[in-house]
Protein backbone atom coordinates (compact mmCIF):
# COMPACT_ATOMS: atom_id res chain seq x y z
CA UNK A 1 0.00 0.00 0.00
CA UNK A 2 1.41 3.69 -1.15
CA UNK A 3 2.34 5.64 2.34
CA UNK A 4 3.44 8.96 3.18
CA UNK A 5 6.48 8.51 0.93
CA UNK A 6 4.55 7.59 -2.45
CA UNK A 7 1.73 9.39 -1.57
CA UNK A 8 4.23 12.77 -1.42
CA UNK A 9 5.90 11.73 -4.20
CA UNK A 10 2.68 10.83 -6.12
CA UNK A 11 1.67 14.75 -5.13
CA UNK A 12 4.61 16.38 -6.58
CA UNK A 13 4.91 15.10 -9.36
CA UNK A 14 0.91 15.93 -10.84
CA UNK A 15 0.85 19.16 -9.02
CA UNK A 16 3.00 21.54 -11.86
CA UNK A 17 0.35 19.79 -14.26
CA UNK A 18 -2.60 20.57 -12.16
CA UNK A 19 -1.77 23.79 -10.74
CA UNK A 20 -4.35 26.23 -12.08
CA UNK A 21 -5.96 24.41 -14.64
CA UNK A 22 -9.96 24.40 -15.31
CA UNK A 23 -11.30 20.75 -15.13
CA UNK A 24 -13.12 20.15 -18.77
CA UNK A 25 -14.79 17.18 -17.53
CA UNK A 26 -14.92 13.90 -15.09
CA UNK A 27 -15.53 10.20 -16.33
CA UNK A 28 -16.88 7.86 -13.22
CA UNK A 29 -16.26 4.02 -15.11
CA UNK A 30 -17.42 1.99 -11.46
CA UNK A 31 -20.05 3.46 -8.99
CA UNK A 32 -17.76 2.34 -6.43
CA UNK A 33 -14.56 1.61 -5.21
CA UNK A 34 -13.61 1.34 -1.67
CA UNK A 35 -16.58 3.93 -1.51
CA UNK A 36 -19.25 5.00 -3.78
CA UNK A 37 -17.58 8.23 -5.87
CA UNK A 38 -20.15 10.62 -5.83
CA UNK A 39 -22.01 10.83 -9.39
CA UNK A 40 -22.73 14.76 -8.72
CA UNK A 41 -18.87 14.96 -9.38
CA UNK A 42 -19.82 15.08 -12.79
CA UNK A 43 -21.94 18.56 -12.43
CA UNK A 44 -19.76 20.17 -9.81
CA UNK A 45 -16.17 19.74 -11.42
CA UNK A 46 -16.21 21.06 -14.85
CA UNK A 47 -15.43 24.53 -15.15
CA UNK A 48 -13.73 24.55 -11.96
CA UNK A 49 -9.91 25.86 -11.79
CA UNK A 50 -7.63 23.56 -9.37
CA UNK A 51 -6.12 25.47 -6.60
CA UNK A 52 -3.69 23.49 -4.64
CA UNK A 53 -3.01 20.07 -4.78
CA UNK A 54 -1.84 19.05 -0.90
CA UNK A 55 -1.59 15.70 1.18
CA UNK A 56 -3.17 14.73 4.02
CA UNK A 57 -1.43 11.31 6.07
CA UNK A 58 -2.14 8.95 2.76
CA UNK A 59 -4.96 10.87 0.90
CA UNK A 60 -4.34 13.54 -1.68
CA UNK A 61 -6.21 16.53 -1.41
CA UNK A 62 -7.02 18.76 -4.84
CA UNK A 63 -8.52 21.72 -4.03
CA UNK A 64 -10.99 23.26 -6.67
CA UNK A 65 -13.02 26.57 -6.91
CA UNK A 66 -15.79 28.00 -9.63
CA UNK A 67 -17.00 31.08 -8.12
CA UNK A 68 -18.13 30.86 -4.34
CA UNK A 69 -18.43 27.44 -5.20
CA UNK A 70 -15.13 25.53 -3.04
CA UNK A 71 -14.22 22.14 -2.15
CA UNK A 72 -11.79 19.37 -2.27
CA UNK A 73 -11.38 16.22 -4.23
CA UNK A 74 -10.03 13.35 -1.54
CA UNK A 75 -7.87 10.81 -3.10
CA UNK A 76 -6.74 7.72 -1.77
CA UNK A 77 -4.77 4.77 -4.02
CA UNK A 78 -5.78 2.24 -1.95
CA UNK A 79 -3.54 -1.10 -1.97
CA UNK A 80 -2.39 -0.64 -5.81
CA UNK A 81 -4.24 2.09 -7.10
CA UNK A 82 -2.06 4.92 -9.38
CA UNK A 83 -2.56 8.01 -11.12
CA UNK A 84 -0.69 8.89 -14.45
CA UNK A 85 -1.65 11.55 -17.18
CA UNK A 86 -2.79 10.35 -20.58
CA UNK A 87 -3.50 11.97 -23.48
CA UNK A 88 -7.20 12.87 -23.55
CA UNK A 89 -8.56 10.17 -26.46
CA UNK A 90 -6.45 7.28 -24.68
CA UNK A 91 -8.90 4.57 -24.83
CA UNK A 92 -8.88 3.16 -20.67
CA UNK A 93 -7.59 0.02 -19.65
CA UNK A 94 -9.87 -2.91 -17.20
CA UNK A 95 -9.03 -1.20 -14.26
CA UNK A 96 -9.05 2.64 -15.05
CA UNK A 97 -11.92 3.78 -13.16
CA UNK A 98 -12.10 7.69 -13.22
CA UNK A 99 -10.47 10.41 -15.22
CA UNK A 100 -10.10 14.19 -14.22
CA UNK A 101 -10.15 15.43 -17.80
CA UNK A 102 -8.11 18.52 -18.65
CA UNK A 103 -8.02 20.64 -21.70
CA UNK A 104 -5.20 18.56 -23.01
CA UNK A 105 -4.63 16.02 -20.90
CA UNK A 106 -6.33 13.80 -18.52
CA UNK A 107 -5.32 12.35 -14.74
CA UNK A 108 -6.82 8.81 -14.72
CA UNK A 109 -6.64 7.01 -11.66
CA UNK A 110 -6.11 2.85 -12.26
CA UNK A 111 -7.21 0.73 -9.26
CA UNK A 112 -7.29 -3.25 -10.30
CA UNK A 113 -8.24 -3.90 -6.72
CA UNK A 114 -10.53 -1.56 -5.91
CA UNK A 115 -9.46 -0.37 -2.14
CA UNK A 116 -9.06 3.42 -3.09
CA UNK A 117 -11.36 6.01 -2.87
CA UNK A 118 -12.38 8.92 -4.77
CA UNK A 119 -14.65 11.50 -2.61
CA UNK A 120 -15.48 15.34 -2.36
CA UNK A 121 -15.30 17.99 0.14
CA UNK A 122 -17.68 20.92 0.02
CA UNK A 123 -16.32 24.11 0.90
CA UNK A 124 -13.15 25.96 1.81
CA UNK A 125 -9.64 24.12 2.06
CA UNK A 126 -9.43 23.60 5.78
CA UNK A 127 -12.78 21.93 5.79
CA UNK A 128 -11.35 18.98 3.89
CA UNK A 129 -9.88 18.10 7.33
CA UNK A 130 -13.42 17.59 8.41
CA UNK A 131 -14.11 14.77 6.20
CA UNK A 132 -14.75 11.26 8.47
CA UNK A 133 -12.10 9.73 6.72
CA UNK A 134 -9.29 12.72 7.99
CA UNK A 135 -10.72 13.77 10.81
CA UNK A 136 -9.30 10.82 12.85
CA UNK A 137 -6.14 11.03 11.44
CA UNK A 138 -2.99 11.35 13.85
CA UNK A 139 -0.01 13.90 13.40
CA UNK A 140 2.02 14.43 10.39
CA UNK A 141 5.59 13.18 11.20
CA UNK A 142 7.48 15.54 9.26
CA UNK A 143 5.42 18.49 10.57
CA UNK A 144 6.84 20.82 12.99
CA UNK A 145 4.78 19.64 16.12
CA UNK A 146 6.00 15.76 15.84
CA UNK A 147 8.77 16.02 18.38
CA UNK A 148 10.34 13.88 20.70
CA UNK A 149 8.27 15.35 23.76
CA UNK A 150 5.47 14.97 22.21
CA UNK A 151 5.88 11.42 21.08
CA UNK A 152 7.19 10.55 24.57
CA UNK A 153 4.37 11.63 25.99
CA UNK A 154 1.30 10.61 22.95
CA UNK A 155 2.46 7.00 24.01
CA UNK A 156 3.49 7.33 27.20
CA UNK A 157 0.83 4.64 28.53
CA UNK A 158 0.78 2.40 25.63
CA UNK A 159 2.60 -0.81 26.28
CA UNK A 160 2.23 -2.75 23.37
CA UNK A 161 5.54 -3.12 20.85
CA UNK A 162 6.85 -0.03 19.83
CA UNK A 163 6.68 -1.12 15.76
CA UNK A 164 2.70 -1.21 15.48
CA UNK A 165 2.39 1.70 17.87
CA UNK A 166 4.30 3.69 15.37
CA UNK A 167 1.94 2.16 12.16
CA UNK A 168 -1.39 3.42 14.32
CA UNK A 169 -2.40 6.17 11.62
CA UNK A 170 -4.72 7.43 14.66
CA UNK A 171 -1.19 8.68 16.25
CA UNK A 172 1.05 9.75 13.69
CA UNK A 173 0.70 9.38 9.79
CA UNK A 174 1.82 7.48 6.68
CA UNK A 175 5.00 5.34 9.01
CA UNK A 176 4.27 2.51 6.64
CA UNK A 177 5.82 -1.43 7.48
CA UNK A 178 9.02 -0.18 5.44
CA UNK A 179 9.51 2.90 7.25
CA UNK A 180 8.54 1.54 10.18
CA UNK A 181 11.27 -1.26 10.62
CA UNK A 182 14.08 1.07 9.17
CA UNK A 183 13.39 3.85 11.52
CA UNK A 184 13.81 1.87 14.25
CA UNK A 185 16.79 -0.05 12.77
CA UNK A 186 18.21 3.76 12.24
CA UNK A 187 17.38 4.66 15.93
CA UNK A 188 18.77 1.06 17.39
CA UNK A 189 15.45 0.28 19.35
CA UNK A 190 14.33 -3.08 19.29
CA UNK A 191 10.63 -3.50 17.59
CA UNK A 192 9.36 -5.61 20.37
CA UNK A 193 10.77 -3.33 23.07
CA UNK A 194 7.45 -1.57 24.58
CA UNK A 195 6.92 1.57 23.23
CA UNK A 196 6.29 2.91 27.54
CA UNK A 197 9.47 1.09 28.23
CA UNK A 198 12.02 3.45 25.64
CA UNK A 199 13.82 5.80 27.74
CA UNK A 200 12.89 9.66 27.06
CA UNK A 201 16.37 10.56 25.81
CA UNK A 202 15.55 7.41 23.20
CA UNK A 203 12.95 9.35 21.44
CA UNK A 204 15.33 12.13 20.83
CA UNK A 205 17.13 9.33 18.20
CA UNK A 206 13.86 7.89 16.89
CA UNK A 207 12.10 11.19 15.65
CA UNK A 208 14.47 12.03 13.63
CA UNK A 209 15.20 8.84 12.78
CA UNK A 210 11.85 8.21 11.68
CA UNK A 211 11.89 11.74 9.91
CA UNK A 212 15.34 11.21 8.07
CA UNK A 213 13.70 7.85 6.67
CA UNK A 214 11.02 9.18 5.44
CA UNK A 215 12.52 12.19 3.57
CA UNK A 216 15.11 10.15 2.55
CA UNK A 217 12.36 7.75 0.76
CA UNK A 218 10.81 10.58 -0.79
CA UNK A 219 13.89 11.53 -2.40
CA UNK A 220 14.25 8.05 -3.70
CA UNK A 221 10.80 8.41 -5.13
CA UNK A 222 9.31 5.93 -2.36
CA UNK A 223 9.15 1.78 -2.69
CA UNK A 224 8.30 0.23 -5.17
CA UNK A 225 7.73 -3.47 -3.46
CA UNK A 226 4.42 -4.65 -5.42
CA UNK A 227 2.11 -2.30 -7.65
CA UNK A 228 3.31 1.25 -6.91
CA UNK A 229 5.18 3.16 -9.66
CA UNK A 230 4.78 6.97 -10.00
CA UNK A 231 2.64 8.89 -11.66
CA UNK A 232 5.18 8.88 -14.69
CA UNK A 233 5.24 5.47 -14.41
CA UNK A 234 9.14 5.01 -12.85
CA UNK A 235 9.17 3.04 -10.10
CA UNK A 236 10.61 4.08 -6.25
CA UNK A 237 13.98 3.02 -5.35
CA UNK A 238 13.99 3.16 -1.44
CA UNK A 239 13.99 -0.44 -1.02
CA UNK A 240 17.44 -0.93 -2.69
CA UNK A 241 19.46 1.29 0.31
CA UNK A 242 17.17 -0.58 3.01
CA UNK A 243 18.91 -1.29 5.98
CA UNK A 244 17.00 -4.34 7.67
CA UNK A 245 13.45 -4.53 5.34
CA UNK A 246 13.32 -7.92 3.50
CA UNK A 247 16.97 -8.61 4.51
CA UNK A 248 15.96 -11.80 6.50
CA UNK A 249 18.68 -14.17 7.12
CA UNK A 250 21.38 -11.98 5.19
CA UNK A 251 24.29 -9.52 7.51
CA UNK A 252 23.47 -6.77 9.21
CA UNK A 253 24.83 -3.33 7.43
CA UNK A 254 25.85 -2.06 10.50
CA UNK A 255 27.19 -4.72 12.63
CA UNK A 256 27.31 -8.18 10.80
CA UNK A 257 24.85 -9.65 12.70
CA UNK A 258 22.08 -11.67 11.39
CA UNK A 259 18.95 -10.10 10.23
CA UNK A 260 15.90 -11.57 11.63
CA UNK A 261 12.33 -11.81 10.53
CA UNK A 262 9.34 -11.81 12.86
CA UNK A 263 5.75 -11.20 12.46
CA UNK A 264 3.86 -8.42 14.30
CA UNK A 265 0.10 -7.27 14.21
CA UNK A 266 0.11 -9.40 10.91
CA UNK A 267 2.64 -7.63 9.58
CA UNK A 268 6.33 -8.83 8.71
CA UNK A 269 9.27 -6.98 10.92
CA UNK A 270 12.81 -7.35 9.96
CA UNK A 271 15.02 -6.25 12.81
CA UNK A 272 18.90 -6.79 13.85
CA UNK A 273 18.82 -8.43 17.22
CA UNK A 274 22.27 -7.85 17.83
CA UNK A 275 22.40 -3.74 17.34
CA UNK A 276 18.62 -3.22 18.02
CA UNK A 277 17.58 -3.26 21.91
Amino acid sequence: MPELPEVEVCRRGIEPELLGQNVSGVVIRVPKLRREIPRELSDLLPGCQIMAVRRRAKYLLIDCRNGEMEGSLIIHLGMSGNLRFVPPDLPPEKHDHFDLVLPTQTLRLADPRRFGVVLWQAGPPEQAGQHPLLATQGIEPLSDVFTPDWLFAAIARRGGPIKPTLMDSHLVVGIGNIYASESLFRAGISPLRAANRISRARYDVLVPAIRETLSDAIAAGGSSIRDYVHSDGGAGCFQVQAGVYDRAGLACLRCGGTVKQIRQAGRSTYYCPGCQH
